[in-house]
């Protein structure tokens, strides 16, 4: 068996993959990327935040996401237990240069991320699946991979980038990976046409509904169709009698602010539901190796921070590969600083996703505050401004502060909204048959 040779080897052909590729081949090192599916290819996270751009840019293809993407310059929340929806625009955030985003079909986005990567130098293999990986002395690898004709592929890296997305693979190879504790979370959605759009320039917004098991996402797409789909605790999807579209539909009809924008929709895609929503590896980087976006974590996509986080790991996966190729004695430093890096971004938007069903929180983001800079803190949070020196950190402590006032304000109401969520948690897993997203 002919054994190829690469500087890296990278699994997953995803926003993750791409763009780690891309900035890799664009160092001068080998690179070669497999995706175990074929572009394009369906895929939720359909949701970009403005601090997206600069990368896009710097990978070249912002002109391209333009042509594919709508335009969305805020996140839109509802609730009925509040008169009026509550938007939230980028151009008022701390930083006010970045104002906008995109709403993207995923199928469109990836492809766009992969083919530029191809350009870009990087040896791209579509319908290769990664099937063991041995590490050796020297910290390089030994990747097999079977493609679609069944034929085993082999290559011999120096370094492997971990960018598999839901499939986990060295999480999986490693048993590293644990469901989070904090938060178990499922999903049901689908696409449809003819859902009523915000007017004008919040034609392209994200909205966001509350409801009793949790909440929903309204996505809207240049094309005019939309995504709908509900985040929701498992005991719910476990409660399921009827066909996963027919419960979807209920499921819809429960919210009657959801279901006045859906008079007139129609479903054009299948319903897909999946479990097991939010992991986290026990370590992101060994010798040899690292792992990047959802093959590391994935949390709650609430605030759409999935693809912000894979391809800001992607950039910084990128920056830390290079220098370890170049000098190995330095690993263990750059491991620790991009462990830091990625684990701020999770652990900053988790404090806020594993409290978003709790009243006082719903209550703060339905009547926002400009005190102490919040308001605006919380439009950089949602933009995505995260890993830059905007002085995010004392707006995100007065609100957190303010938080546990208005808690304790109405102690009873938020305790019994945090020992339903305790239940929900130890609802056990989901029983309706799922769908794994593909690489992220």
């Amino acid at each position: 068996m002919l054994e190829q040779q690469c500087d890296v080897l990278v699994i997953g052909g995803g926003p993750a993959g791409s763009t780690v590729s891309t900035l890799l081949a664009e160092k001068g090192w080998s690179v070669t990327m497999l995706e175990k599916s074929h572009h394009p290819r369906f895929h939720i996270g359909e949701s970009l935040l403005p601090m997206n751009l600069p990368i896009l840019d710097r990978l070249g293809v912002l002109a391209q996401v333009d042509e594919i993407g709508i335009k969305k310059y805020a996140a839109e929340f509802n609730s009925l237990n509040h008169e009026h929806p509550v938007t939230y625009y980028f151009a008022r955030a701390l930083d006010k240069s970045f104002p906008y985003a995109y709403e993207v079909q995923r199928d469109k986005f990836d492809n766009i991320l992969f083919r530029n990567a191809a350009k870009k130098g990087v040896t791209t293999l579509e319908e290769t699946k990664v099937t063991r990986v041995d590490f050796l002395s020297d910290h390089s690898s030994v990747i097999e991979a079977q493609n679609k004709s069944g034929q085993t592929l082999t290559w011999r890296a120096k370094f492997l980038v971990d960018a598999s997305g839901r499939g986990t693979f060295l999480g999986n190879k490693f048993k590293i990976k644990k469901r989070c504790k904090d938060h178990n979370s499922a999903a049901i959605f689908g696409h449809f046409s003819d859902v009523e759009r915000r007017p004008g320039k919040d034609e392209g917004n994200i909205s966001v509904y509350w409801f009793e098991h949790g909440w929903f996402w309204m996505i809207p797409f240049k094309d005019g169709s939309m995504s709908v789909g509900a985040v929701c605790w498992p005991y719910y999807l476990n409660s399921r009698t009827v066909e996963v579209e027919q419960f979807l539909w209920d499921t819809i009809n429960s919210n009657p602010l959801v279901a006045a924008r859906m008079n007139n929709a129609k479903l054009i895609s299948p319903v897909t539901a999946t479990g097991n929503f939010s992991y986290r590896a026990e370590r992101m980087a060994g010798d040899g190796y690292i792992m990047v976006g959802d093959a590391f974590a994935f949390v709650d996509p609430v605030f759409s921070s999935g693809v912000l986080l894979a391809m800001n790991g992607a950039v910084a996966a990128s920056e830390i590969v290079d220098q370890i190729l170049r000098k190995p004695e330095s690993a263990p430093a750059l491991i620790k600083s991009f462990n830091h890096t990625v684990r701020h971004g999770i652990k900053t938007f988790s404090w806020f996703i594993y409290r978003i069903t709790q009243p006082a929180m719903r209550n703060m983001f339905m009547a926002p505050r400009n005190w102490f800079h919040m308001e605006e803190g919380i439009q950089s949070l949602l933009a995505g401004d995260l890993f830059r020196d905007t002085p995010l950190k004392r707006p995100l402590l007065f609100f957190k502060i303010i938080y546990w006032i208005s808690y304790l304000f109405n102690w009873r109401e938020n305790a019994a909204a945090r020992n339903k969520r305790k239940q929900s948690l130890r609802g056990g897993p989901l029983s309706v048959k799922t769908t794994d997203s593909p690489e992220a």
